[in-house]
């Protein structure tokens, strides 16, 4: 569905963006929570004095479908995604690259894609979204690495959504290996302009004490925080969601393969999350920095030049140690 012809400029486009994604937050969610005061920036955080709400009192995000609300702290954690609001300001189709294990266009998975779709222009109206799979079954995050490079170059996304972690886990990959392999990737991405949102590892009883395999979770966490890219918390809201029910079976196939319902609640998180990043604001510090670069180009080039850092406050998270620096294509 295209913009209307007669729609106003873009900071009136802007604002109606925001109205709209506004009604999707959950009226009985509370804008005191820690996960949403330093995403969200919609309200400030109460005095010290007082008491914040307790994991179990947290309101579900009503949002969602009754068999997928989860609180929001279990849900996603959110960044800006400057390429996504840049196609609603051209008022142009957004194009979404889905990649990992359950875009691999197999069995109840191949429905997916148009799940995901779906749920995108239900949350943006007016807006036309188009989501393409290119998943394999089986695939690592080295192997999804590599074949970016020329996904991109043909689709030209705006948004890339990668559920990850999961194949690396069961294939026992090394958990440094699979970190800077997944790092490379993000920053690849995102030298070229495109949005990225993670999603990571699934949830299963069987694994829930598993050391291994809950690190390669934290792995994945790890990265979106450093990189300050969205994460859906595919891990902690089927967990979530599990302990709703008396079996993980809702949700989860065989073989680590989410059913019709996992993937429609999945569908429904990663447009949660997208939504919500949307309408995160641009960074104060960067419009300075750009108002600086206008009044004294030539300066801030010499005095920029080959020093940019990232700054830990940025992402909401301090820093536990340097940030690799972008690797070139």
């Amino acid at each position: 569905m295209a913009f209307p012809q007669t729609a106003a400029d873009a900071k009136g486009t802007r604002r109606r963006l925001v109205r709209r994604l506004a009604v999707l937050l959950p009226l009985g969610l509370s804008l005191a929570s820690p996960a949403l005061s330093e995403t969200l920036g919609a309200a400030p955080m109460p005095a010290a004095s007082t008491p914040l709400p307790s994991p179990a009192a947290e309101a579900l995000d009503q949002s969602l479908s009754p068999e997928c609300r989860v609180p929001g702290s279990k849900l996603y954690t959110l960044a800006r995604l400057k390429a996504v609001k840049a196609a609603l300001k051209e008022k142009r189709p957004i194009r979404v690259l889905s990649i990992g294990s359950s875009s691999a266009g197999l069995g109840a998975s191949a429905s997916y894609p148009v799940k995901l779709e779906n749920a995108l222009e239900q949350a943006l109206p007016d807006v036309q979204v188009e989501v393409e799979a290119r998943g394999l079954p089986g695939e690592v995050a080295s192997g999804a690495g590599e074949r970016l490079r020329s996904m991109v170059a043909e689709m030209e996304p705006d948004l890339v959504v990668w559920q990850v972690g999961t194949n690396d886990a069961l294939a026992r990959v090394g958990i440094e290996a699979f970190g800077e392999a997944l790092d490379e990737s993000v920053q690849w991405v995102k030298s070229h302009g495109i949005d990225i949102v993670l999603i990571d590892p699934v949830f299963t009883e069987s694994l829930a004490d598993d050391a291994y395999y809950t690190q390669m979770v934290r792995t994945v966490q790890e990265v979106a925080r450093r990189e300050a890219v969205p994460l859906v918390h595919r891990y902690a809201a089927m967990r979530f969601l599990s302990t709703q029910r008396t079996t993980e079976a809702h949700m989860l196939g065989r073989h680590f393969r989410l059913n019709d319902l996992g993937l429609r609640c999945m569908a429904e998180h990663a447009t949660r999350a997208i939504t919500l990043s949307l309408l995160q604001p641009e960074a104060a510090k960067d419009a300075g920095k750009a108002d600086a670069g206008k009044t004294d180009a030539v300066k801030t080039d010499h005095a920029t030049s080959g020093t940019a850092k990232t700054d830990p406050a940025q992402t909401g998270t301090s820093s536990t140690g340097p940030t690799p620096a972008p690797k070139q294509p």
